[in-house]
């Protein structure tokens, strides 16, 4: 299958394309690929249009809008977060994605982003690490064992190397989970009774949890000199996992800082509250981890320039593995300025 020139015509890209897609090109190969893409994008931070992402909250979850554009292309994300949802057996996260070209407004791309985000939020995170985790670190904590774990585990042992996890979730039947999913993957996985104990000798912490409160993951006792925190499920307003000593402790790296301070760990911490970006580390222009004694956090929300990422590198698969639907999305009359025509003669070929 190849992508037809017609103007009604936008590739579609099913749960079930991309389940295939990322097989097809190898989980692994998936992961390190679209992690040099979000890297690339970082690289040129200043090209693109940037705003927090445009949330509407509830008493039960937030759904969100998250735009970006770099001037060639645009790209949105439509992302709902509602932790409630395992008790009625739904996902906690689904996202749909639209790419765009912006010299004539086209959608160029409709996809599912539910597994997709889950692969390009692993992604970032080890893309991250590599910049402000020790050298050689191997071992990593996982306090939360839900649906992004495998993901942040198998995207941590592709690009960074990591192969000792230490698994905790309040329930034992996550992790248990997760440990069956790894299995025969080149893990070395111990369960945990306690997120004091998992985090007990390890390089990498990382902290995946759902619920939309201000928790304590981890308390300030909990992380030792030199640690990497790799800080994933606050991403809202409210939400948090650290306790607030740990960042007074910390080299704080963030996204964009203007929606991190509403929605990242740093929403405990004052507006003026000095933090480092994480493409100027990446560019050169600051320094990431400068000792092996230094706590460094990457207090991940998640922006919408990795999920351009996301979409763009799906797109380049498109032409040669033929993992797309072709979607009837867009009016094209025959004449672009008689719309109202299009109607008159479906309504004859009907009669």
């Amino acid at each position: 299958m190849t992508i037809v020139p017609n103007l009604n015509i936008v590739p579609f890209v099913s749960v079930d394309h991309m389940m295939k897609l990322v097989l097809k090109i190898g989980i692994d190969t998936f992961l390190r690929e679209l992690a040099d893409v979000v890297e690339e994008d970082f690289l040129r931070w200043e090209s693109f249009d940037k705003t927090p992402r445009i949330a509407s909250h509830s008493t039960d979850g937030v759904i969100e809008l998250m735009p970006t554009s770099d001037g060639t292309l645009y790209g949105f994300k439509y992302v709902n977060g509602h932790p409630k949802n395992t008790r009625e057996g739904r996902q906690t996260v689904t996202a749909f994605g639209v790419l765009s070209d912006v010299g004539n407004g086209y959608p160029m791309l409709l996809t599912e982003m539910t597994i997709l985000t889950a692969l390009r939020t692993a992604a970032t995170s080890a893309v991250a690490a590599k910049h402000l985790a020790r050298k050689n670190a191997r071992t990593m904590a996982i306090i939360g064992n839900g649906a992004q774990s495998e993901f942040q585990a198998r995207a941590f042992k592709a690009i960074l190397g990591v192969d000792q996890l230490r698994l905790y979730d309040i329930d034992l039947s996550a992790s248990e989970k997760c440990r069956r999913n790894l299995a025969g993957q080149g893990f070395d996985i111990v369960i945990c009774q306690s997120a004091q104990d998992a985090v007990e000798g390890v390089d990498i912490i990382t902290t995946v949890t759902a619920d939309k409160q201000y928790a304590t993951i981890l308390s300030d006792n909990m992380v030792g000199p030199g640690v990497h925190i790799n800080a994933v499920g606050g991403d809202c307003p409210g939400k948090t996992e650290l306790h607030k000593d740990i960042l007074l402790r910390s080299d704080i790296f963030v996204e964009y800082p203007p929606q991190t301070r509403i929605e990242g760990e740093i929403q405990q911490l004052p507006e003026d509250y000095p933090v480092k970006e994480l493409w100027q580390v990446m560019t050169g222009a600051i320094e990431g981890r400068t000792s092996d004694r230094q706590i460094t956090l990457f207090d991940s929300v998640g922006f919408a320039t990795e999920d351009f990422s996301a979409l763009r590198y799906v797109r380049g698969k498109l032409h040669d593995t033929g993992l797309f639907a072709e979607l009837d999305l867009l009016a094209d009359p025959d004449d672009p300025r008689d719309l109202f025509g299009m109607l008159l003669r479906c309504e004859a070929s009907m009669a």
